[in-house]
C-alpha cells in the first residue's frame, strides 16, 4: 500500500444527484487551483427521512488542504474559497461538469453529517475531521480559516464562533480541563 502522504493530493466533492446541473463547479475550479485533482460525484437520491444536511461534501486531506490555502499568493486565496462557497450554495448555479456516479459501496458517502443544509463540508478523509463552511463567513473567518491549527483538533465537526473570532470543535471545547 502507497503512503498517503507522497500520492497526489486529491479531492472528492460530493453533491446530491439532485442538485442542479454544474453546482459543484465552483468548488472544482477553486480546488484545482489549489493543485488538488478533483473528482466530482453525484451521491443517490435518499428518501426524505434521510436528506444530507450539507449542500457539499469534499473529502480531501485538510492539512494540506490549509497548506495550499496558506500558500497561495496573498489576499486571493480565501476570498476564491470564499467567492466559490457562496457560489455553490446559492441556488440556481449554471452548468459545468458532470458529475459521476457514486457507487452505493463508497465509504465517503456514509459521512457523518453537519448541522445545516446551507453549507459546505471539507472532510479529511483519515481523521474524520469536517469543516464547515456557510454562506454567513465573513472574510476574517477566511483568514483564520488559513491559519487553523489542526493540531489542537481531535474531533469535529469545526467551525467559525464568531463571537470569538475564531476555529472551534464544539466537542474538544466541552471536554478540555
Amino acid at each position: 500500500m502507497s503512503d498517503p502522504a507522497q500520492s497526489p493530493r486529491t479531492a472528492d466533492v460530493f453533491v446530491e444527484e439532485s442538485a442542479p446541473p454544474g453546482r459543484e463547479t465552483p468548488l472544482v475550479e477553486e480546488f484545482g487551483a489549489l493543485g488538488f485533482t478533483v473528482r466530482a460525484r453525484a451521491l443517490p437520491a435518499r428518501r426524505p427521512i434521510e436528506q444530507l444536511a450539507w449542500a457539499v461534501l469534499v473529502v480531501l486531506p485538510l492539512q494540506a488542504f490549509l497548506t495550499a490555502l496558506g500558500g497561495k499568493a496573498g489576499e486571493d486565496a480565501h476570498h476564491g474559497l470564499r467567492s466559490a462557497v457562496r457560489r455553490v450554495l446559492r441556488r440556481g448555479s449554471g452548468a459545468g461538469p458532470s458529475v459521476e456516479p457514486l457507487a452505493a459501496q463508497d465509504d465517503a458517502a456514509t459521512a457523518p453529517t453537519p448541522t445545516t443544509a446551507s453549507t459546505v463540508v471539507l472532510q479529511d478523509p483519515a481523521t474524520g475531521i469536517q469543516i464547515i463552511l456557510g454562506p454567513h463567513l465573513d472574510d476574517t473567518a477566511y483568514r483564520a480559516l488559513r491559519a487553523l491549527d489542526l493540531t489542537r483538533i481531535t474531533q469535529g465537526p469545526v467551525r467559525y464562533d464568531t463571537a470569538e473570532a475564531r476555529w472551534l470543535s464544539d466537542v474538544d471545547e466541552a471536554t478540555s480541563p
